[in-house]
């Protein structure tokens, strides 16, 4: 079993937060890759331009898509790695609690509401800037578990034992003292999507589950390519006659394949995917081809 395929099995049965990070990983390798190709041909395109965040009102006209892209691309490997960091580790904190769709409903609002904070307040003081990365989106993340279970004991290297809003609070300090740095869009659009994670988890806790909207936009996209893709339906009429085979043998060999399926499944949860053996592995990767 290759590293492609490792890698594609990880992608289908890691959840939202991988697939989160392989499409931030793909989003900054993969242009990487192609304009440095470009550029040895004398072709030089600054593709970050397309996809950042302006605080200009006449940018965002030309590319309204960056209040979302930007969320998704990254300066440096620096910048990446961090914010991959935290996002795996925000992220799996929420997974405890709520589900992969509204983690990515949640990515998804927040990092737009985030983008839309950073444009009106550098509208209003006149400065033309523009930011990207994913880092307001994982703060709505983390400080909406946070807001949730504020309490919840973590136990990190070194510091010992301490609470998930002790955390919290020393990043978010941090972004505020650093306000008037350089970096002062990316700082208050991280304050924007903290905000957001608040508001989020407050109305998920009096009924109103602001992810839903996100997950309906994509089921109806989602399902309209695939009433495109589907063939028409053509009656076809035969005379039937009930094969004479040996079904119990199927529904045997069927169940021994899902119960090996769910003892692998148990071992993912309580162990990781590393725990797997080669032979699990390429037994998961047949099963779901």
């Amino acid at each position: 079993m290759g590293i492609i395929d490792d890698l594609k099995l990880q992608y289908k049965m890691g959840g939202i937060v991988i697939r989160l990070i392989f499409w931030n990983i793909a989003c900054f390798v993969l242009p990487w890759l192609l304009f440095s190709i470009l550029s040895l041909a004398g072709v030089q395109i600054d593709y970050l331009q397309y996809v950042s965040l302006s605080s200009d009102p006449v940018d965002l006209l030309w590319k309204p898509w960056s209040l979302l892209t930007y969320a998704f691309f990254h300066n440096d490997f620096m910048h990446i790695l961090f914010n991959l960091l935290v996002l795996n580790f925000s992220g799996r904190l929420f997974l405890t609690y709520f589900t992969g769709k509204q983690l990515f409903g949640l990515y998804v609002l927040s990092a737009i509401f985030a983008g839309l904070v950073y444009c009106l307040v550098f509208y209003l003081l006149g400065v033309s800037m523009p930011i990207i990365g994913a880092s307001a989106a994982i703060m709505a993340i983390l400080v909406a578990v946070t807001t949730y279970n504020p309490l919840m004991d973590l136990r990190l290297l070194i510091i010992g034992n301490v609470k998930l809003w002790h955390i919290t609070a020393v990043i978010l300090i941090m972004d505020l003292m650093q306000l008037r740095s350089a970096n002062m869009g990316g700082h208050l659009s991280h304050l924007g999507g903290a905000l957001f994670g608040y508001i989020f988890i407050k109305c998920l806790q009096n009924g109103t589950d602001l992810s839903k909207g996100v997950t309906q936009l994509i089921n109806f996209f989602v399902n309209g390519l695939k009433r495109k893709q589907g063939t028409p339906f053509k009656a076809v009429h035969k005379t039937y006659q009930k094969p004479v085979t040996n079904t119990s043998s199927r529904i045997v060999i069927k169940d021994e394949s899902q119960q090996q399926i769910d003892a692998i499944l148990d071992k993912i949860s309580q162990s990781g995917y590393d725990s797997l053996s080669k032979e699990e592995k390429e037994f998961l990767f047949k099963v779901g081809k």
